[in-house]
């Protein structure tokens, strides 16, 4: 119910806010608006502002939205009101009211991005776990432990990683960007075990060499950093699992696996993944070191059989609480509006010339999905949802295609080079190649969704 409603609410307020652009630039251009709908079919409320000529509605499907002008392509208009209608404005008017839409948008993101800088975030401190073996990580030398202080790209000015995330951003980033990063870290988390001054050293990840065509989660397999540090401790057992049937319990610390020293969550997990059979685990329960058989079970994900125990493993990770004041944290949203937009096209991009597969796109079962994922997290979780949504709305509603408000811009594009509008015949046979794209385009997306629900 939580994830329904999540996906309601953030699809309402996104149409909304697109719309309202549209609708806020043509009254101030001077274009009379009939009506302003968020969702399509019958309407089930309807009002009107005192004084205003719009009825304001909301449709019982809420997979869009609309705002219906006055213009003389679409029906009879009294000469008294021609000036009013959309079709009549200046080039630049026409053009600025089909922008505003994915403008608002863009600005939404920055605003909910300020918002989430300005009220602080818990997220996890950026301590290195363990690195996947062979992984670009663990060849440029991190061995687990560090605290990253700093990071840029590589021939860029360093500045300072605040937590995991801001890191994890940063790595993504690169990797698309086919760009090396340059980490300035702390070893063993910052903290000295000798009584003196921790060692800091540079290290460079290179990211450019990596073939980025699947931004998910195998990219930072082959990074090789895929959480911040935790202890390998055994969190919650699952009934009738692996780790339950060998007898281990809550809150048990893992020592040893066969003869490998285990000294993170991380390492842990990576441990369990790659088991083939029995393992002797030494393990500390109550400060008594104790010897336990684990045999793992094994499931197939896609090509490869995974081991598994059936329990949480790793405590949670140590926290810190970033906060930006008024200025930055306004300008930070942004900064990371600009980035995610620049990230959005460069992957629409590899995937139309084939660079990055079209895995990565994702439909309505997914972005019902992740809402909500967020919301069950807090609220600071679901606004950067919706903001990291917004962009990607923006951002589509740009492109150059016919249907969207993009393909329209480009048609004032070509009035204002040729001095003449799109004819007819053409704007119907544009039409009709947008609308077969973008149903290209959500049929991938919703096979997609289902291939990832469906493991």
């Amino acid at each position: 119910m939580l994830t329904l409603v999540a996906f309601v609410v953030a699809l309402g307020i996104l149409i909304a806010i697109h719309e309202y652009g549209h609708y806020r630039v043509a009254v101030a251009c001077g274009v009379k608006v009939l009506k302003f709908s968020v969702g399509f079919g019958k309407p089930i409320y309807t009002w009107r502002l005192k004084n205003r000529p719009t009825e304001f509605s909301i449709g019982m499907l809420p997979l869009g939205g609309y705002v219906k002008m006055l213009d003389e392509r679409e029906g009879p208009v009294d000469p008294a009101e021609r000036h009013l209608a959309f079709n009549n404005r200046p080039l630049g008017a026409r053009a600025a009211i089909v922008a505003a839409g994915p403008a608002a948008n863009l600005l939404l993101a920055i605003v909910l991005y300020a918002v989430v800088n300005w009220s602080g975030m818990q997220e996890p401190q950026a301590v290195l776990a363990s690195p996947v073996a062979g992984s670009i990580a663990e060849r440029a030398g991190l061995r687990g432990g560090e605290r990253v202080q700093q990071a840029a790209f590589e021939g860029e000015s360093m500045e300072e990683v605040r937590s995991f995330e801001d890191l994890r951003w940063r790595l993504t980033r690169a990797a698309l960007g086919g760009r090396d990063v340059r980490l300035q870290v702390t070893d063993g988390g910052g903290e000295s075990t000798s009584g003196g001054v921790a060692a800091t050293r540079s290290v460079l990840l290179p990211l450019g060499q990596l073939n980025a065509a699947d931004a998910d989660a195998q990219l930072f397999r082959k990074i090789g950093i895929l959480g911040p540090w935790t202890q390998a401790v055994i969190g919650e057992v699952m009934p009738g699992g692996a780790a339950e049937k060998s007898g281990l319990r809550t809150n048990d610390v893992v020592q040893r696996v066969g003869g490998r020293v285990i000294v993170d969550g991380q390492q842990l997990r990576e441990t369990i993944r790659a088991s083939k059979g029995a393992q002797s685990w030494q393990i500390l329960r109550g400060g008594q070191a104790l010897q336990v058989q684990v045999t793992p079970e094994m499931r197939q994900e896609g090509d490869q059989s995974i081991g598994r125990i059936g329990a949480y493993v790793g405590t949670p990770p140590a926290l810190v609480t970033v906060r930006y004041g008024p200025l930055d944290g306004l300008w930070n949203g942004a900064v990371r509006t600009w980035e995610v937009s620049v990230l959005t096209l460069k992957m629409m991009g590899k995937m139309l010339i084939g660079e990055a597969s079209l895995k990565n796109l994702s439909g309505p079962l997914t972005i019902a999905d992740y809402a909500g994922k967020s919301a069950s997290i807090g609220w600071s979780a679901y606004l950067l949802f919706l903001a990291l949504i917004s962009v990607s709305l923006g951002v589509l509603n740009l492109l150059p295609l016919p249907v969207l408000d993009g393909g329209h811009l480009m048609y004032y594009l070509w009035e204002a080079i040729t001095g003449k509008s799109v004819s007819d015949a053409w704007m119907d046979r544009l039409q009709r190649g947008g609308v077969a794209i973008l149903l290209g385009m959500m049929s991938v997306a919703l096979f997609n969704d289902v291939t990832r629900l469906l493991g």
